[in-house]
C-alpha cells in the first residue's frame, strides 16, 4: 500500500509544508536520501512552548511528536514531488526540551515514530536518537529532524 493510499485510509490531510526560519532549507537531496531540518512542535501555526515533565506531560508530548511528524512528510512529499516519491524512514533525531531528571524522551519521540510505521509500514521503522535538552529554539517543546529514503 501506498504512503498516499494509507494516509487517505487513516483519514489523515498533510499540512502545508514548513518553510525556514532562517539560513537554510528546509530539504536537501543527497543521491537518494532527502535529509530534512528540524520541525519544531506547532499548534495552530504556533510553536508550543514548555518543558516535558514540567508544563508538559508526556501524552501531550508524545502527540506534538505525532504532529512534527506530519509536518516532516509534508515537507518531505514537497520536495520529492508527492508523498508516493518517498519510500520509507531512514533516521529521525528527537530533541526534547526536558525539565530537570525528566528521563523519558524516548516515550515522547514514540508519537512520531509509531505514525511513520503506521502510514509507511515496514519502510517506516528507522533508527532514531531521542535526547533531552535544556533549550530549543523559540522555547520549542520538541524539534526533530529525518531523513528519509526515495523510491
Amino acid at each position: 500500500m501506498t504512503a498516499g493510499r494509507r494516509l487517505a485510509e487513516l483519514g489523515i490531510s498533510l499540512p502545508r509544508a514548513a518553510t525556514p526560519l532562517g539560513s537554510y532549507v528546509p530539504a536537501r537531496r543527497v543521491g537518494h536520501l532527502l535529509h530534512l531540518s528540524g520541525h519544531l512542535a506547532k499548534r495552530d501555526g504556533a510553536v508550543v512552548t514548555g518543558r516535558v515533565g514540567a508544563e508538559i506531560d508526556v501524552e501531550t508530548g508524545r502527540g506534538l511528536a505525532r504532529q512534527v511528524a506530519l509536518d516532516l512528510i509534508a515537507t518531505a512529499a514537497e520536495a520529492a514531488g508527492g508523498v508516493d516519491a518517498l519510500a520509507g524512514v531512514v533516521k529521525l533525531a528527537g530533541f526534547v526540551r526536558s525539565a530537570p531528571g525528566f528521563d523519558q524522551q524516548p516515550a515522547v519521540i514514540n508519537g512520531a515514530s509509531d505514525l511513520l510505521v503506521e502510514i509507511f509500514g515496514e519502510p517506516g521503522r528507522h533508527a532514531r536518537s531521542a535526547i533531552g535538552v535544556s533549550e530549543l529554539p523559540m522555547g520549542a517543546v520538541i524539534e526533530i529532524e529525518a531523513i528519509f529514503e526515495l523510491g
